[in-house]
């Protein structure tokens, strides 16, 4: 199992400056990536400080040069696709290859699509996310591309530079267990990013739902896929290796293949950078 840190694109780490200290502190303590939110204003109400997370990841490349580096999640249904592929393929460039990117539909819906004007609608969402993957692999090519979707269109246009890795970065696709066609969508792609009714943000979900998830999405891979599939389960460990062993031990005989370290969703330390540094010094949990 490998194992990422995970942190929101605003309060502290609106600063790139700190993402790039949050970057080379992983990478020095052993962690194999570091993930950023992609929001707008996620609950417009409390008035935060965001950053914008590709900017956070250029900073975070061009202080590191082993981890990856990455989005949890992306919603491309809120993206122009053909400005998010010239992005992700920058910092692909930049940062030799080391981008894996997250995708689903963002919320909450009406804070970061509604405030703005964007549709709503849960099954237009979904349509703009899957046209909008399906054109992000044939922009990173780097070849011709010519498109004419429900949401999207394209004319005999070639982006450069195309992405470092061939074919693509690898793509993992978020949603929520047991919704099923979020899962179904991920089964498409190189890896799933689940979040658990039964569980929110920074907490460990039941082991016989990962259980579940791995199974019906392995069960939907279509046979001529090759390649690595990758789980990713999240939640907060504590630093002493065997306590943080013995919680996700179970998860990765589930089929987790991948840890992502996460403050809980209510903590009021969720962007503040003291208590994250300190996990991080700690190291990432061993099996």
């Amino acid at each position: 199992m490998r194992c990422s840190i995970n942190i929101p694109n605003f309060g502290d780490f609106a600063d790139p400056r700190t993402v790039a200290t949050v970057a080379l502190a992983a990478e020095r303590a052993g962690w194999d990536a570091l993930f950023v939110w992609d929001h707008v204003v996620h609950h417009k109400r409390l008035r935060r400080t965001f950053g914008d997370p590709w900017m956070l990841l250029t900073a975070a490349a061009l202080a590191t040069s082993r981890i990856k580096l990455g989005t949890l999640v992306t919603p491309v249904a809120r993206r122009r696709p053909q400005q998010l592929a010239r992005q992700v393929a920058t910092l692909d460039v930049l940062s030799g290859g080391r981008v894996i990117f997250g995708a689903g539909l963002g919320g909450p819906i009406d804070d970061e699509y509604g405030s703005f004007g964007e549709p709503t609608d849960p099954v237009v969402l979904a349509e703009r996310l899957d046209e909008g993957l399906g054109l992000l692999g044939r922009y990173w090519s780097g070849g011709p591309v010519t498109h004419r979707g429900r949401h999207f269109r394209a004319d005999e246009v070639t982006l450069l530079p195309a992405t470092v890795q061939r074919p693509r970065p690898p793509v993992r696709v978020a949603g929520f267990w047991p919704h099923r066609r979020p899962l179904r969508r991920a089964a498409q792609w190189d890896g799933a990013v689940p979040l658990f009714t039964a569980a929110t943000h920074g907490h460990l979900p039941p082991v016989d739902q990962v259980r579940d998830l791995v199974t019906y999405v392995h069960r939907h891979r279509d046979p001529d896929q090759r390649g690595p599939f990758d789980i990713v389960i999240g939640g907060a460990t504590p630093g002493a290796p065997a306590k943080a062993r013995d919680l996700i031990g179970p998860l990765a005989d589930a089929g987790a293949t991948w840890w992502d370290e996460r403050q809980p969703i209510e903590s009021e330390q969720l962007d503040r950078l003291a208590p994250v540094l300190r996990r991080i010094e700690q190291g990432p949990p061993v099996l």
